[in-house]
């Protein structure tokens, strides 16, 4: 049995670990740089958390933004301007470290940001599955969204095989054994 990760917000001094548990998991995808994600902590600081174990090393972390559902930010934004009605909380991030996985990790995060998206009170959540993920995202409640809600173009900087997803505030997070 595995302890459960501490959670708590992302701060500055994290981005080097948040980028090398990062490298070790997008394999299709060009790393976000450090200013990324320095530029979307400064945003919204409240919505970044961090998953960490035994003496403090961190097992994951996960990124959001209060943003707007029609218009998911590219990734590698340098220039993070939070809309100034969002609509939607949008998991921008979420990775665990390999070594980490299967322990808790990536739930414990998921409900931090599911409980966060009920106390800003918007009225869903979003997020881009890449690398084939979105079976994950959809054992947590995601479903994906119809291809004329959003045009492809948007998906662009996401690679092929991106997969807009939504579910509603209100829902309960469901996980499904795989």
């Amino acid at each position: 049995m595995h302890p459960i990760p501490r959670l708590r917000p992302m701060r500055e001094h994290d981005i080097p670990a948040v980028l090398a548990v990062q490298s070790a998991c997008y394999t299709e995808l060009v790393p976000e740089s450090a200013d990324a994600f320095l530029t979307k902590l400064a945003a919204s600081p409240g919505t970044c958390w961090v998953a960490l174990g035994v003496r403090d090393r961190l097992l994951g972390y996960l990124v959001a933004l209060p943003w707007r559902f029609d218009a998911p930010p590219a990734l590698d934004l340098r220039d993070c301007r939070l809309p100034a009605e969002p609509d939607c909380l949008y998991l921008h991030d979420l990775a665990i470290a390999p070594h980490a996985r299967g322990q808790g990790v990536a739930d414990a995060l998921v409900d931090a940001f599911v409980m966060c998206l009920r106390d800003l009170r918007l009225p869903r959540a979003a997020l881009t599955a890449v690398q084939g993920s979105a079976a994950f995202w959809a054992r947590h409640g995601f479903s994906p969204v119809d291809d004329g809600l959003l045009p492809a173009a948007k998906l662009a900087s996401y690679g092929a095989g991106a997969c807009y997803m939504t579910r509603p505030a209100k829902r309960p997070a469901a996980r499904i054994a795989a």
